[in-house]
């Protein structure tokens, strides 16, 4: 049980809204992809898919980052307690729980086309990168957006075998909504953070961050507003889309700099916020 719960610990797979929100992206463009075909067996399988290869790619990715950040999580306050930082757990044997899911990933992977296979291929460079964004660049949310986003394209691609304009678009408009609830959650740590060196768009924009994500959040509106502007009028996909952006208006409200808890609420509200655009393209 011991073995169990560190493993939980260092996946995080007791802290669903990170896998979550690794999915919603590609919910939204597997289902843009059926652009109002009747959704059949191979979307629910695939949606199956996407969710595992979520959960997977994502423990994998916090273990990375863990061994990465290793060092530096000791002087931070709210990770000093994870496994690695804390010597629970070896390098070692966290190395192989990285080969252990990307392999089951790579299972989950081989399911679809070609052409999405070489993407899932590609999106590892990504996710192997982030950890080291942050003592290179304030922008590490910027490269997280567009990592934890790849899942819009991959989706579409695994129905309809290429990339379209609109899906990149999509991309575009999910990028932004990382950047600015990402910039969020990175308020928790910027005394920590700005003491050992760490950059982050929290502390790029610590003067101003309300209008920084509140400018993040309005530029992913505005674009789902040209992706949808054919099918905006009184109908439920129109009403999911207003209740989004509402969504996100609403954390910047409540989010306060001198509050983590109130940022962590803030931050969490995305899994709603990914729900309400599922729903906005489902019913578009």
């Amino acid at each position: 049980m011991k073995q169990l719960n560190t493993f939980i610990d260092l996946t995080r797979l007791n802290k669903p809204i990170g896998f979550m929100l690794l999915f919603w992206p590609c919910s939204w463009g597997l289902t843009y992809a059926y652009n109002h075909a009747e959704l059949d067996f191979r979307y629910y399988f695939f949606l199956l898919l996407f969710f595992i290869g979520s959960v997977l790619m994502r423990s994998a990715g916090c273990i990375v980052n863990d061994i990465v950040d290793k060092d530096l999580d000791k002087k931070v306050k709210r990770t000093k307690v994870r496994p690695l930082a804390s010597n629970k757990i070896t390098i070692t044997r966290a190395i192989s729980y990285v080969i252990f899911l990307c392999s089951i990933a790579f299972l989950v992977l081989i399911q679809f086309n070609l052409f999405t296979i070489y993407l899932g291929m590609s999106s590892m460079i990504l996710a192997f990168l982030y950890p080291f964004m942050k003592r290179v660049t304030y922008w590490p949310q910027l490269f997280l957006g567009l990592t934890f986003n790849w899942g819009v394209i991959m989706a579409f691609s695994s129905i309809n075998n290429y990339i379209s304009l609109d899906i990149i678009i999509l991309y575009i408009s999910a990028i932004f909504w990382t950047l600015g609830y990402d910039t969020i959650y990175g308020v928790q740590d910027v005394a920590d953070d700005e003491i050992i060196g760490i950059k982050s768009t929290a502390i790029k924009f610590k003067k101003n961050i309300k209008l920084f994500v509140g400018t993040c959040y309005v530029i992913t509106f505005l674009l789902l507003i040209l992706l949808f502007e054919k099918d905006i009028g009184f109908n439920f996909g129109s009403i999911f889309l207003l209740m989004f952006f509402l969504s996100l208006i609403f954390q910047v409200k409540i989010f306060k700099q001198s509050n983590p808890l109130d940022c962590l609420r803030a931050f969490k509200l995305n899994n709603f916020s990914g729900l309400l655009m599922f729903l906005a393209i489902l019913f578009k």
